[in-house]
């Protein structure tokens, strides 16, 4: 993202779906790096941390709620493939978190994070 260029707001649609995502990516490899799952509240403090990266916010409800969207589509990622396999879908997903990677897995995990957050009741 260019220097200049502003941010969309936190609220944004396309904003919360990114974060759903990093927040999988996060989860998976922090599963298949250590063994354990990051807690709601860990994820709901990474999120956060990105936002306030750039100037932006969202209530902890919010945070919580997208945390605990990023969790079941981490866990459901991890229960349907093999090890191996969700090792390489882990990896292409932080590598996604780069604007300028194209991964056709990214973007087929957006838009998965996309129909989930357009399909969960917010709390």
């Amino acid at each position: 993202m260019n220097r200049n260029t502003t941010p969309p707001p936190a609220d944004a649609r396309g904003t919360r779906a990114a974060l759903i995502f990093a927040l999988a990516a996060e989860r998976l490899s922090a599963f298949y790096e250590h063994g354990q799952w990051l807690t709601e509240a860990q994820g709901a403090s990474l999120c956060a941390d990105w936002l306030a990266r750039t100037r932006r916010s969202l209530p902890q409800a919010e945070r919580r709620h997208l945390s605990a969207l990023g969790d079941t589509l981490a866990r459901r990622i991890a229960g349907s493939l093999s090890r191996e396999a969700g090792l390489y879908t882990a990896h292409e997903m932080m590598e996604s978190l780069d604007s300028n990677h194209e991964s056709d897995v990214g973007r087929a995990l957006m838009e998965e994070c996309e129909r989930l957050l357009d399909g969960a009741p917010a709390d």
